[in-house]
């Protein structure tokens, strides 16, 4: 059963890719099919990550105190749902409703699969490595989703039916995995004193530049390159702007795959952080400044390897300073508050772009990869204290 609730770990963060990217995967058909333009797409992604925000704070604590398979069963229920709303909106109002059950489903898919990652993978003595590992699977499910949709062509609702379904059979072995028990010690006052302590709030901190990052690819992306395609002259923009974003989500996972392959990876965590920041910075420049969709694709595939070890990274480092039984209220905490990056930055890219183009619209991208660079050099001063 050990290894079933590896796959249930594994499987909720692929959900949860499927959540953070679905939005962004079906932007351009969601704008033609529903008459609404690059502001209220990033209305949508506001939406889902502020009621993600929200969510996380309660979640968190909720798994270490009631345990993971409530959570577990919760999630993939209303994951579910919110695709088939999603698929099926006739609306802007229900694309919107569609956008809040993703946030409550995603987070609690989220807290699933981060918690027991550092558990359950390489014996619970490498939390970043392990982290690194499992969120593989979510750069998989950054893969899957535009392909998926991609291959539907303009029946974008179809593939929407069709991954809620898949997360149906993801319900079915969460009912069946055994999980860790739960402490009968805990307190939802131990969540709250946690809030005092500097290893998670500087956590939090590099989350929100984090997250912002993320977020903003994943949304932009195919809205991006559907531009600099159709400028080409490409009459086939459309699926190949979706496939770049695939092309995103593979850099991801293949990173996240090398990255876990290094052991000991929890003690050199914060400089591959800080090295990785400013890769990125420097690619999103490049990704800015380019009128062709070539180097607009090198780009993207810098910014998805040097993304890739990020975030399992800042949550190994930071869960390797607490007992186990707090990993839900830590996760709960940091991540909460790093989505306030995911629910305005792209939201702002989409206002801008209004006037300007997504390209031009990115510049704040380039502001929170150096903001992160710095973030990372006071983790790592941190790094030799005891939380």
């Amino acid at each position: 059963m050990k290894n079933l609730t590896a796959i249930v770990a594994l499987m909720s963060v692929f959900t949860l890719a499927i959540c953070f990217v679905v939005i962004g995967a079906v932007s351009v058909e969601l704008k033609s099919a529903l008459g609404i333009g690059n502001g209220e797409i990033g209305t949508l992604v506001l939406t889902l990550f502020l009621t993600a925000c929200i969510v996380q704070l309660i979640i968190g604590p909720f798994v270490d105190k009631f345990g993971h398979k409530p959570i577990a069963i919760t999630g993939f229920i209303i994951c579910s749902l919110s695709m088939f709303l999603l698929g099926s909106a006739a609306s802007f109002i229900i694309a919107l409703v569609a956008a809040f059950l993703l946030g409550i489903g995603a987070m609690c898919v989220n807290t699933v699969g981060n918690t027991l990652m550092p558990v359950v993978l390489f014996s619970g003595r490498d939390p970043a490595r392990a982290s690194n590992f499992g969120n593989g699977f979510f750069g998989l499910g950054l893969i899957a989703t535009p392909l998926i949709i991609a291959a539907f062509g303009l029946k974008y609702n179809n593939a929407l039916f069709s991954i809620g379904a898949c997360i149906i059979l993801f319900l079915l072995f969460s009912l069946f995995a055994s999980y860790p028990k739960v402490s009968t010690g805990f307190k939802f006052s131990m969540a709250i004193k946690l809030l005092g302590k500097m290893p998670v709030v500087v956590a939090a901190l590099a989350l929100i530049c984090y997250i912002s990052l993320e977020s903003t690819m994943n949304t932009w992306i195919k809205s991006l390159m559907a531009e600099l395609f159709e400028n080409s002259g490409n009459s086939n923009f459309l699926a190949h702007a979706g496939f770049v974003l695939s092309l995103f989500g593979i850099c991801m996972m293949l990173g996240r795959f090398i990255s876990s392959a290094v052991k000991n990876l929890t003690k050199i965590g914060v400089n591959v952080i800080a090295a990785s920041s400013l890769v990125s910075m420097l690619a999103i420049i490049l990704l800015i400044i380019t009128k062709s969709y070539v180097l607009a694709i090198v780009a993207i595939v810098i910014v998805g390897f040097s993304f890739a070890p990020i975030f399992p990274i800042i949550v190994g480092v930071t869960f390797a300073r607490f007992e186990t039984n707090l990993y839900g209220s830590i996760f709960g905490i940091i991540f909460s508050i790093g989505l306030l990056g995911g629910t305005f930055v792209p939201q702002y890219v989409g206002y801008l772009a209004k006037e300007k183009t997504i390209q031009q619209s990115l510049w704040i991208a380039v502001a929170m990869a150096g903001l992160l660079f710095v973030i990372a050099l006071l983790m790592g001063r941190l790094n030799s204290k005891r939380a």
